[in-house]
């Protein structure tokens, strides 16, 4: 199982009239912690699109536990439970500085082909660095 680590600062134009974090915000802490995750392991989302391939989310699922609040030092853990195909999965927890986790989620992606948006196997150098997690 691949594991990583993003800590993400509540800025104020991402939360509501109550200092919550704005509960839509939450899909682009996980893309962050998502690349942030695949970069921890020398693998670049920029380098995978130059080669022609695509990762558009296919499916997410977020369950709100308790409120980021604004200023907050989100943790958020990223995890990998298996190796890909042509689709990867990734689960995120997500907690606050007092160690509470405030929201858990899952999203679904796919590699597609720049050129034609086929389903296609995730890059070759993707596999081979995840690789040892999984043996």
């Amino acid at each position: 199982m691949f594991k990583a680590k993003t800590q993400i600062r509540v800025r104020y134009a991402e939360t509501d009239q109550m200092g919550y974090v704005y509960y839509g915000n939450y899909a682009m802490y996980f893309e962050v912690a998502r690349v942030e995750a695949m970069r921890s392991i020398g693998f670049s989302y920029r380098t995978m699109e130059e080669g022609g391939i695509l990762m558009p989310v296919l499916e997410s699922h977020i369950t709100y536990l308790k409120p980021g609040k604004y200023d907050d030092l989100l943790t958020i853990h990223t995890l990998i439970s298996e190796l890909p195909g042509v689709k990867i999965r990734f689960d995120y927890q997500v907690s606050n500085e007092e160690g509470e986790q405030i929201a858990r989620a899952w999203t679904t992606l796919a590699f597609l082909k720049k050129e034609n948006h086929q389903p296609t196997r995730p890059p070759k150098e993707l596999i081979e660095l995840l690789n040892p997690y999984f043996n």
